[in-house]
């Protein structure tokens, strides 16, 4: 079995990726979980049902920018892989508060790589040759695409938000404290993840929480931003996939090869919901509103996944209609789990259009 004997440290294992690679490693692998989160807005024990009480399991609320606490993590659990995907992610958010941005993608993966590269100078021999750090990024680090190409893994950086700033600061962190230190590190770039348990602020979950409570769906701009769309199990399989046999000090780009404008997302999740949960208002096409643009709206992603697909293997097995279908039949069938993100005060309203100082 995959992991057998083998502790995981999973940072922001209580968010939207996180939680899916906890439940795949528990599921599907022998490994021991630790699970290091500071339960910011965003986290939600809820999406790790069971995981509780699994033997291989352990939970630790902790902010990785606290170094002390982290050396503890380390000589209490004593790791033998470190998954790193602990970060602010939501674009908007940063727009109108990029410090905490900063603070946590900057300076907490600064943290996370001292204490690691720390700990694994402290190792047996055949311990350090075994242990890797996965760092875990996005694809907006590249910047805007025209209406032609790929991303690849050479593909050079211009972040143009500061959430995918501080995201490409990391990345370069990562690959310093390899070039440098000798940690071995492996890096992957992601394209936007979809599925069951995504906080209801993004694109998606937002939607479709929206449409069925029958409200305006606001679409920024034309709606013609492309996005190249990854079901988020698909996603947790490629990252043990690059924890196991990625070499050390690459990179890999993980896609799923389903470019949709943001239009046609909002449009299919009308469809859907409509088949599912009809409105006596009738269509909810007719709910659309077009609102401004997001500032500094990069026009399109897509992602180059050949690499991965070659070497590791790796494939996405949803396309994106078989995913959202699936997408929005669970958000339909679970709602207690985002009923109580709303009723503990979460702000559908729109942020991100702070341009003050």
């Amino acid at each position: 079995m995959r992991f057998k004997d083998q502790t995981i440290f999973v940072t922001g294992g209580a968010g939207f990726i996180g939680s899916a690679v906890i439940r795949h490693l528990l599921a599907d692998t022998d490994a021991r979980v630790v699970n290091i989160d500071k339960l910011t807005y965003a986290a939600n024990l809820n999406s790790l049902p069971g995981a509780a009480s699994n033997a291989r399991y352990a939970f630790e609320m902790q902010c990785i920018c606290q170094a002390p606490h982290l050396r503890r993590l380390f000589d209490t659990h004593e790791p033998d892989l470190v998954m790193h995907l602990a970060a602010e992610s939501h674009v908007d958010r940063s727009i109108d508060g990029p410090a905490e941005f900063i603070h946590t993608n900057i300076v907490g993966t600064f943290t996370l790589l001292q204490e690691s590269l720390r700990y694994w100078r402290g190792l047996s021999p055949q311990r350090r040759a075994r242990f890797r750090l996965l760092h875990v990024s996005t694809d907006e680090v590249f910047g805007s695409l025209g209406e032609q190409g790929l991303f690849t893994e050479t593909t050079p950086y211009a972040p143009n938000s500061p959430y995918s700033a501080s995201k490409a600061s990391s990345d370069h962190l990562v690959r310093a404290w390899r070039e440098t230190y000798d940690l071995p590190t492996v890096l992957t770039n992601c394209s936007n993840n979809y599925g069951p348990y995504h906080f209801p602020e993004k694109l998606i979950p937002h939607m479709i929480i929206k449409g069925l409570a029958q409200e305006l769906l606001p679409v920024y701009g034309d709606g013609k931003n492309i996005r190249d769309w990854l079901y988020v199990e698909d996603h947790a399989k490629a990252l043990t996939l690059v924890l196991e046999h990625g070499r050390i000090g690459e990179t890999y780009n993980v896609g799923g090869r389903n470019e949709r404008t943001n239009l046609h997302v909002v449009e299919t999740i009308c469809d859907l919901l409509d088949q599912i949960a009809p409105s006596p208002r009738g269509p909810r096409r007719q709910m659309i509103s077009f609102v401004s643009d997001r500032p500094g709206h990069d026009r399109r992603y897509a992602i180059d996944a050949s690499k991965i697909e070659g070497e590791l293997g790796w494939r996405a097995l949803e396309n994106f209609e078989s995913g959202l279908a699936k997408t929005v039949r669970w958000f339909c069938d679970n709602r207690p789990w985002w009923q109580a993100i709303v009723d503990r005060g979460y702000n559908r309203s729109r942020i991100g259009l702070n341009l003050g100082p």
